[in-house]
């Protein structure tokens, strides 16, 4: 791409209104535009960040089995009235309108309840389970306070994933295939710093898993036991639970943290009210056995923003980073230019994801802009590069490490 083509510019200062260190950072850079407290558009450089991670969450949900879906965002009241969480004093955060006939509609939050009412229709005997579900779809939650920038947001994208299992023995295998694989996301994405956390399972279990990312600004706290890598959250800290889980409040250590995913175990609490059930080989009728797992993109998006970037700006892994390389062409002569076109060109037929700085502006803006964005490597091309006998020079954004090699010596260092 084209810097001069790109339609969003660098800005020196972020929104006034804008606390949070990782919305600020994706505004300033032109990754993404705040509509308004908690609600953030994407634009052409966030859009690719985007996609990136919701390519690699969506590998790894078709390595455990899942087959895609699409929900419906609008709910319907009836169906949620049979959970009991259509009642504001049970679920607080429902956007919810009407429809011009008077029916009340929901907003969706979670999918629970209406892909629990749909498998109705598809699910009757043992050989039609297990079914494992997942989609990546706009979610809307009416949060008090949005004040985390991209971690807490009111219209957000997630991805959820639903099991649906014959017994406790089939599920708890999955729901443990499920924590190996968000272990395999984060990896991927470029997160280190987090830590499987046990949290309070509700009215469905003893207790859930968070992963939970270690960062001051986080919402949550968390007791972090080093040496076995676990940790587990204020809402369940207790005696009782360390003394369960075989751990010492002496070696647990506090820390603020980010929730970047989560794991629940929901037993029979959505079978049994819409009478979700199946025949097992004994001919006898039983309730399907759930879980759900969810992770938000925009969240993690906002995580890594906030946790791996520096003063000068944004530091992107290079697995979700827009671009591989920001090429940038530092004087305007023709032959300086005739060689910042041909770089260009060569890395693109090379299949290498490139934004190529041509404007006509200063060295210093160029190099401003390029730590803003954060592409984890800049290529310079310039009088100086070309009279060196064509070797680029290649500057990493994480270390801040520059070499001087030439074109196929940087196709390899960018793999």
């Amino acid at each position: 791409m084209l810097q001069s083509k790109l339609f969003t510019k660098t800005r020196r200062e972020g929104p006034k209104d804008e606390l949070a260190k990782n919305a600020s950072l994706l505004v300033r850079a032109g990754f993404v535009h705040k509509e308004m407290a908690g609600v953030y558009s994407f634009l052409p450089l966030g859009l690719k960040v985007l996609k990136k991670v919701e390519s690699i969450i969506r590998e790894e949900m078709e390595k455990l089995g899942g087959q895609e879906v699409s929900l419906a965002s609008l709910q319907d009241k009836n169906i949620w009235e049979k959970s009991g969480r259509w009642n504001d004093e049970v679920v607080d955060n429902w956007f919810k309108s009407s429809l011009k006939n008077k029916n009340e509609i929901g907003f969706a939050s979670t999918h629970e309840e209406p892909l629990t009412a749909l498998l109705k229709d598809h699910i009757n005997s043992h050989r039609d389970l297990p079914v494992y579900i997942f989609q990546i779809q706009t979610k809307f939650r009416n949060e008090t306070r949005a004040k985390s920038g991209l971690m807490r947001g009111r219209e957000f994208l997630m991805k959820d994933l639903y099991s649906f299992s014959k017994n406790e023995e089939e599920h708890q295998k999955f729901y443990e295939s499920v924590k190996k694989s968000y272990l395999r996301i984060f990896k991927k994405i470029g997160l280190t710093d987090y830590f499987l956390t046990f949290a309070s399972g509700g009215i469905f279990s003893r207790y859930s898993h968070e992963f939970q990312a270690v960062s001051e600004a986080g919402e949550d706290i968390i007791y972090i036991d080093q040496k076995q890598k676990i940790a587990v959250n204020k809402e369940v800290f207790s005696p009782d639970v360390l003394k369960n889980l075989g751990l010492s409040e002496g070696q647990m250590e506090e820390k603020k943290s980010i929730e970047i995913g989560n794991i629940f175990s929901l037993g029979t609490r959505f079978s049994d009210a819409f009478g979700l059930t199946f025949v097992d080989k004994d001919g006898q009728k039983k309730p399907v056995i759930m879980g759900s797992y969810g992770i938000g993109l925009g969240r993690i998006i906002g995580t890594v923003a906030e946790m791996l970037s520096d003063e000068r700006g944004l530091v992107w892994p290079k697995e979700i980073a827009p671009f591989k390389i920001h090429l940038i062409r530092l004087g305007e002569d023709s032959k300086t230019k005739k060689e910042a076109n041909a770089f260009y060109k060569k890395f693109l037929e090379e299949g290498v994801e490139v934004l190529y700085d041509d404007r006509d502006v200063s060295a210093g803006e160029k190099f401003s802009d390029s730590d803003l964005i954060g592409i984890p490597y800049r290529v310079i091309v310039s009088k100086k590069i070309i009279a060196d006998g064509g070797r680029l020079e290649v500057r990493e954004r994480k270390t801040g490490k520059t070499k001087k090699i030439n074109f196929k010596q940087t196709l390899q260092l960018i793999k």
